[in-house]
């Protein structure tokens, strides 16, 4: 029989002074479990404070599953169209390509959940803020493991990382990717450019490499690393390059999410111990642990003078 078609269904959520219309809240993002867009959405939720403290004020590119994992994944710089008015942006210039692009920058959790209702899955920030984009006030250590480099190695090139940093006196703050690497943040002071953050991170890098009897690597092409390698990915700190924020859901069947977690836990824990089913439970225990990461504020000076000496020799 004929008829009217069945509207989609759609959730309301409340959000501080806002609600936001999810629709196809049933919608299979992660096939593997079943975990639909709505248990994004009270993912998202469930660890509110952190993802925006991972994110504020800073351009925020999103990588969108429409259909979900089974469909196509889009790398979204502008912001969707639709937007409320109280979903705020960062216009920025890209000279590659010659054009500008207005980016989310979230300032409150409704606009993490509004981009979560126009399917973003994963949310990668810059390492600057809407204050002054081309200067960065986070330093990212990446820890990314070669094809057949084991979480082993992983850990030590952490407690490694964590051994200099504790040299340079500088507090850095773990998380797990939400693959098979780490991730460790430092907060800097927004004084230098993209490219002197860039030359720190590198002195850095060499430095771990320095000490890591061979299990780490600096070089930039593939082809000239070990497959069993660590590969310390200072160029994450290139204007433009992001990752995954910490409580950022990942776009992998196992809904693994890139996780804050303590140094001694290092040596605990692997990347499937958190996804979208554990994390909450955590997040209510232990909170946000890189909460005070605006509080531990170290300046490059030290690192710029190993850049110097590396460029020296």
């Amino acid at each position: 029989m004929g008829g009217v078609p069945a509207k989609p269904p759609v959730a309301e959520i409340e959000v501080d002074a806002h609600v936001v219309r999810v629709s196809n809240p049933d919608r299979v993002y992660f096939p593997a479990s079943g975990a639909t867009k709505l248990d994004l959405v009270e993912y998202y939720l469930s660890v509110g404070d952190g993802i925006v403290n991972a994110l504020r004020e800073r351009p925020c590119m999103l990588h969108r599953f429409p259909k979900g994992l089974a469909g196509e994944k889009v790398h979204q710089k502008r912001l969707p169209a639709g937007a409320p008015p109280w979903v705020e942006t960062v216009q920025l210039f890209f000279p590659r390509w010659k054009r500008t692009a207005d980016e989310l920058c979230v300032t409150e959790l409704a606009q993490v959940i509004w981009a979560v209702q126009m399917s973003t899955v994963e949310f990668h920030p810059w390492n600057s803020r809407r204050a002054d984009t081309e200067k960065p006030d986070e330093w990212r250590i990446d820890l990314d493991p070669g094809p057949e480099c084991d979480w082993e190695t992983v850990r030590r090139a952490a407690h490694l990382s964590h051994e200099i940093l504790d040299e340079l006196g500088a507090v850095g703050f773990p998380k797990t990717s939400g693959g098979r690497g780490l991730h460790i943040y430092v907060r800097i002071p927004p004084d230098h450019g993209f490219t002197e953050v860039r030359h720190a991170a590198l002195a850095f890098a060499r430095e771990v490499e320095r000490r890591a009897d061979g299990e780490v690597t600096t070089a930039w092409w593939r082809k000239d690393r070990d497959p069993a390698q660590l590969f310390v990915d200072y160029n994450q700190n290139a204007r433009d390059h992001t990752i995954a924020a910490a409580y950022s859901v990942r776009g992998v069947p196992e809904a693994r999410v890139s996780t804050p977690i303590r140094w001694d836990e290092i040596d605990t824990v692997v990347p499937d111990d958190f996804t979208i089913f554990t994390v909450p439970q955590r997040y209510a225990e232990l909170g946000d642990l890189h909460a005070d990461i605006d509080e531990h504020v170290f300046a490059l000076a030290p690192l710029l003078e190993w850049a110097e000496r590396d460029a020296a020799d």
